[in-house]
């Protein structure tokens, strides 16, 4: 099933929510508190090690891996988002930085709710594997880019984890419209 995209929105839809976290900075305080709180938690388990490579001397080469992954996994995470937002409405995503974070979104598309909640955990997943492969290979310092930008991973997704819940709780026929910035939810409107 396509999104449903440069018609406009469906006969009969309404909208139900709107998420801007440009807007909504109560919501987006709590976001990066809990956030801030797993990246927290993720970092307990490797303190130890950290602090045994911090009093060794970082080599250069790791550390300039892990100043590269903190700039380009940003870029790999929307560019996933885009990858499936192409895929289910045929169309190329628009992409942006906001000063605060990255995006990838299409402001005409509207996608049902089991292609929107792909969208949203797809980069989570793919990249997830991928580091956790990383982590599982890699050694010392090198274990430690992997898994720092595993971190970067996990607690960059809170916005995408949030809207998830919010999509999992909707009902079957939730469409979701997302131009990167701000997201729209519509149901039916005898659903509503």
């Amino acid at each position: 099933m396509r999104a449903q995209s440069d018609i406009g929105l469906p006969e009969g839809y309404g909208l139900i929510r709107e998420i801007d976290l440009q807007k909504d900075k109560k919501l987006a305080f709590w976001l990066n508190m809990a956030a801030g709180a797993a990246m927290l938690a993720m970092l307990a388990p490797v303190l130890p090690m950290l602090g045994s490579a911090l009093w060794g001397g970082v080599p250069l080469l790791p550390l300039l891996a892990l100043l590269l992954g903190t700039f380009v996994y940003p870029i790999a995470h929307e560019w996933v988002h885009g990858i499936f937002i192409r895929l289910f409405c045929g169309q190329k995503a628009n992409y942006g930085f906001t000063g605060l974070y990255a995006f990838a979104g299409k402001k005409d598309a509207y996608f049902c709710k089991t292609h929107y909640l792909i969208i949203a955990l797809a980069p989570v997943v793919i990249w997830g594997a991928v580091l956790a492969i990383l982590c599982a290979l890699a050694q010392g310092p090198w274990f430690l880019v992997a898994y720092f930008i595993q971190i970067m991973n996990l607690t960059g997704a809170a916005g995408d984890f949030y809207v998830v819940c919010l999509c999992l709780r909707a009902p079957a026929g939730l469409l979701v419209n997302d131009d990167g910035v701000s997201m729209r939810f519509y149901l039916k409107k005898e659903d509503c």
